[in-house]
């Protein structure tokens, strides 16, 4: 999904807004469990988060610069990095998982308002990110893009086309970092801006 806008957008770039905006999310504990659960195909509940948290973003970017329709980037990406907080595997056989298209929001809106303090823009793109199977629209334009970016990445990863994997590597070199789990002086050269 290539938007052009006037400004170079690099996925360092999109890596780096994201880890900033979002990092309170990504290194606790808590964000940390979505990585257990498998969410389309081999992806994982936090490798989709992310990928809808970077197309919103690169939404937003269009948005903003060709139309000047301006955004709450971080909730933007808190949002995307929760909308999915549910923290099981929606594919056991489990009778409770059967509706899972159309329970999770809640759920997840639960998990999250439990683990992390949400605004009502977060709490909009959480609730009704599934629209239309939540039959209530979303409220904010913020919400609406998670709503887009949400399928598209869901199409992507069921199909396995592969169009957030650098991103990815990305998020968790940081989360690296920030744990202390390794230290170097500089990023590697492939995080070169182009």
């Amino acid at each position: 999904m290539a938007l052009s806008t006037s400004k170079q957008i690099t996925e360092y770039k999109l890596a780096k807004d994201l880890f900033t905006r979002g990092k309170d999310i990504i290194l606790s504990p808590e964000g940390q469990q979505m990585k257990k659960f498998t969410q389309h195909g081999t992806t994982s509940v936090f490798e989709h988060c992310v990928s809808v948290a970077k197309y919103s973003l690169l939404i937003s970017y269009f948005l903003e610069n060709r139309f000047h329709i301006k955004c709450d980037r971080t909730s933007l990406v808190r949002g995307a990095l929760l909308h999915d907080y549910f923290l099981y595997d929606w594919h056991d056989p489990d009778p409770a998982h059967r509706i899972h298209g159309f329970t999770h929001p809640g759920i997840a809106m639960k998990n999250a308002e439990r683990d992390f303090g949400l605004n009502d823009i977060e709490r909009d793109i959480i609730s009704k990110h599934m629209f239309p199977l939540t039959l209530v629209p979303p409220r904010y334009r913020e919400s609406v893009i998670i709503c887009l970016a949400d399928k598209w990445c869901a199409i992507c990863e069921t199909f396995k086309i592969d169009i957030s994997s650098y991103l990815i590597y990305r998020v968790n070199y940081r989360i690296g970092l920030a744990s202390g789990e390794f230290t170097i002086n500089r990023e590697p050269e492939t995080a070169k801006e182009s």
